[in-house]
């Protein structure tokens, strides 16, 4: 996977999102504000300031929560939360600034792997926002119909650009996890529903993934406890407060999980 920030670079996308994967958002956006101000063309920062935003509804409206996550019910109950306005106009400004820079790129050269891997993850955040935050799930399937086709071309060009298979699995899985007669009607490109396909996909990004690889991890986490496999997600989740002892959120569910898994005994 190609890094974009120089090793010199006062602050870089890694520090960003050491910063949100600890939930630490206003440092998060300090450090990709300091970093789109030296680098104002390039489009993936803009993709992650988009992330920030994302990350930061989903923490205040408590989605992140495991029996949300893992509750078909609730994730589909008409109850809509309320979005911040504020916020709102914030994630949609930084998803249209990556992908308008992202696009001008690609326009010269359709094969730059930056380029596609932000339009990857600026149409995969917009999936999270439309399905987790504003509860339009059916909408939802156009963005991440989006994120998946710019996965695949990125791995058509480099099979080991691994941040991009989180896109292709999660696909994989989402597509799988659906009732057959709406499978029917949804083609996702290289997608067949194969939900082991996509859980291999997610444990290559955990073990090789550059900017997603916690992010693999939670995934896995969450699959992990839809498929009744605590044990499992204990581990992964044990791993994500070993490496963001900061992030309360990890902490909070790891202490979940094993007070279950005590009860249990």
């Amino acid at each position: 996977c190609s890094v974009s920030a120089a090793a010199s670079d006062p602050a870089t996308i890694d520090d960003a999102l050491r910063s949100l994967y600890d939930f630490d958002f206003p440092s998060a956006h300090a450090t990709l504000n300091s970093y789109i101000a030296a680098h104002p063309q390039e489009s993936l920062p803009y993709a992650f300031r988009g992330a920030a935003y994302l990350f930061s509804e989903l923490d205040r409206l408590k989605v992140l929560e495991s029996e949300f996550l893992t509750d078909d019910d609730r994730l589909v109950e008409k109850t809509r939360p309320q979005p911040d306005p504020a916020i709102r106009r914030q994630f949609l400004q930084a998803v249209d600034d990556a992908q308008k820079r992202a696009e001008a790129v690609l326009r010269t050269n359709p094969n730059d792997r930056d380029a596609l891997f932000a339009m990857c993850v600026a149409s995969g955040v917009s999936t999270d926002y439309m399905a987790l935050v504003e509860k339009r799930q059916i909408s939802s399937l156009s963005p991440a119909k989006r994120a998946n086709a710019y996965a695949q071309r990125l791995l058509k060009l480099d099979p080991k650009f691994y941040d991009a298979y989180l896109t292709a699995g999660f696909s994989e899985y989402m597509i799988g996890s659906l009732p057959f007669f709406i499978r029917w009607f949804i083609h996702f490109d290289n997608v067949d529903g194969d939900k082991q396909r996509g859980v291999r996909h997610l444990e290559l990004v955990a073990r090789e993934g550059h900017y997603l690889r916690p992010l693999a991890k939670v995934f896995l986490g969450i699959i992990d406890l839809r498929e009744k496999k605590p044990q499992e997600a204990r581990q992964l989740l044990a791993e994500l407060v070993h490496d963001y002892p900061r992030n309360p959120l990890y902490r909070k569910e790891l202490d979940k999980l094993q007070l279950k898994l005590a009860l249990r005994r």
